[in-house]
């Protein structure tokens, strides 16, 4: 790897389009290529982002030599067999969230990084948001005392009829994969693996969730609640609680821009700090920290380790288990 990381964008998304116009924003890296399952999709991508190489398949795009990271953005039920095809060919990866369909993937994913010695990292933007990471930082320094609970949701009432991705379970469909996943990171991120699980949901007829609430607890005598939906609109709100105050971050606890610290005794402070100098998404935070650890001869993120992918996998697989969801993956 030169001076410049690199990137090889497999899919064409939104999300892609969103890291990719990030990525082009630092001065040490730049997307070269570009894959879909269709070259022409691809080539529409690449010339709206200015992108030299277009491929119609993605064995061609991590077979390109100029490829230093692979960041997989395609829908979940495809991110085992598009990472673990970049491993195979020497690239690094970043993978988007939820990490796989289930825990079983996301193991296989990290023993294949781990054979072959290669950077595998969850796309988890929220863990490199310079907000959490501040909140996360006053929260171990005691800020607000011991943790008791953490409360987080992200739901939208959106038009997913059936028929849509989000209603089919072949595809990991439902509320939890594609926004659960966010507050029981966030949850995670705090307290660590769950004791406890307990959950909740309103199933669609396909078999899917279309609203979740879910009870962690630890052995701590802390708690979280959180919940998803794709039928009902939610304030996308976190707050953590502790014994001596409480954090809340009001609005899109995902990727926030502030969060008002509460301590007894004391007035509010609003800790704020934006996206960046560039003024871009925040994705950008992922590129820099995995330009970063690849430049160290690192495998893995200490910011987002991939212990803590699996332990998030294993606590949506129990959520599934508890509400009744099935994928074919599973079997």
């Amino acid at each position: 790897m030169g001076d410049r990381v690199r990137w090889g964008v497999l899919a064409t998304g939104g999300i892609a389009a969103t890291f990719t116009a990030d990525v082009q924003g630092l001065p040490d890296a730049e997307v070269v290529a570009v894959a879909s399952r269709t070259e022409a999709s691809a080539r529409a991508f690449a010339d709206r982002h200015g992108i030299a190489r277009a491929y119609g398949s993605w064995a061609e795009l991590v077979a390109d030599d100029t490829v230093d990271v692979v960041y997989v953005a395609t829908p979940h039920s495809a991110h085992h067999a598009a990472a673990s095809l970049a491993l195979k060919a020497g690239k690094h990866v970043l993978c988007e969230k939820a990490f796989t369909l289930n825990s079983r993937e996301a193991k296989e994913l990290v023993a294949l990084a781990r054979e072959r010695g290669l950077f595998l990292m969850e796309a988890m933007w929220t863990y490199l948001n310079p907000v959490v990471r501040r909140l996360t930082e006053l929260v171990r320094d005691g800020a607000i005392g011991e943790i008791r609970t953490v409360q987080a949701d992200f739901g939208f009432a959106g038009d997913v009829a059936p028929g849509h991705r989000l209603r089919d379970p072949a595809l990991g469909g439902g509320a939890l994969l594609d926004l659960g996943v966010y507050p029981v990171s966030f949850a995670h991120l705090l307290l660590g693996e769950p004791d406890r699980i307990q959950a909740d949901a309103l199933l669609s007829p396909e078999g899917v969730d279309l609203n979740t609430g879910m009870l962690l607890g630890w052995d701590s005598g802390a708690t979280a609640l959180l919940s998803c939906s794709i039928v009902g609109h939610h304030p996308t709100a976190a707050t953590v609680i502790g014994t001596r105050g409480r954090i809340d971050l009001p609005r899109d606890f995902f990727h926030p821009d502030h969060f008002v610290l509460r301590r007894a005794g004391a007035e509010p402070e609003t800790i704020t700090s934006g996206p960046g100098p560039q003024g871009l998404s925040g994705m950008q935070y992922e590129a820099v920290e995995v330009a970063r650890a690849v430049r160290a001869g690192e495998v893995e993120s200490a910011l987002v380790p991939l212990e803590g992918s699996l332990a998030v996998m294993r606590t949506l697989d129990a959520v599934r288990d508890r509400i009744g969801v099935r994928y074919p993956a599973d079997l």
